[in-house]
């Protein structure tokens, strides 16, 4: 496998596990019965209005969604039983509809209760206070842990890199780890421009071939 293939692959791996990451983090935080999607289709059902809840889905999903109210709302005054199933219909629709318009697929409501990832309580926390100081002091050290522990790493590896195939190979994986975590942050902080100048494969000299 050429150095270019072997970079594509490892790419292609950390973006993976990273998509993957977020949207469990995601489902953890908007599929539980006390978050803020379930709160919102609670409200919209006391009052018998929808508005609270539609800012959650696509405009496409309205129609649906518009139609799951409606039948909740009917069913619901048929008694205790019949309220809180219709309910949970509605509550499942619109969970359910939020993680489509998310690209990531429903699994079910979770309890209340439900333990939050630290970083999404912090980030709910921040809103609910106000402030934001102590969030961004915590995303600052996060990030800051994670690109020393990679620069590291690739480092160490780099040392190597030219000893065997294998440690030429352990350096790459390393190297594209921390060049594509770089890339991220700073496209994700909408420094994306800067983050290109960074290069997309492991200098020349660190990539002859290894004998």
């Amino acid at each position: 496998m050429s150095t270019r293939s072997i970079c594509r692959f490892w790419a292609l791996a950390v973006a993976i596990a990273a998509m993957v990451l977020v949207t469990q983090r995601a489902a953890a935080h908007c599929d539980t019965l006390d978050g803020p999607v379930v709160v919102d289709a609670k409200l919209a059902l006391q009052k018998s209005e929808l508005t609270p809840a539609l800012k959650w889905i696509r405009k496409s999903d309205e129609p649906e969604l518009r139609q799951a109210f409606a039948r909740s709302l009917e069913v619901r005054t048929k008694g205790d039983q019949a309220r809180e199933l219709a309910d949970l219909y509605f509550f499942e629709t619109l969970v359910r509809l939020h993680r489509a318009g998310e690209g990531a697929p429903y699994t079910g409501l979770k309890p209340a209760g439900t333990p939050l990832e630290p970083q999404v309580a912090q980030a709910d926390q921040a809103l609910q206070q106000g402030k934001v100081d102590d969030l961004v002091r915590a995303a600052t050290e996060a990030v800051a842990a994670g690109i020393r522990q990679r620069f590291n790493r690739a480092l160490e590896t780099r040392q190597h890199a030219q000893h065997t195939v294998e440690a030429g190979r352990q350096y790459v994986a390393a190297y594209v780890q921390f060049v594509h975590y770089v890339e991220a942050i700073f496209a994700a902080a909408g420094g994306a421009n800067h983050a290109h100048a960074a290069p997309t494969t492991a200098p020349a000299a660190d990539h002859a071939d290894h004998h």
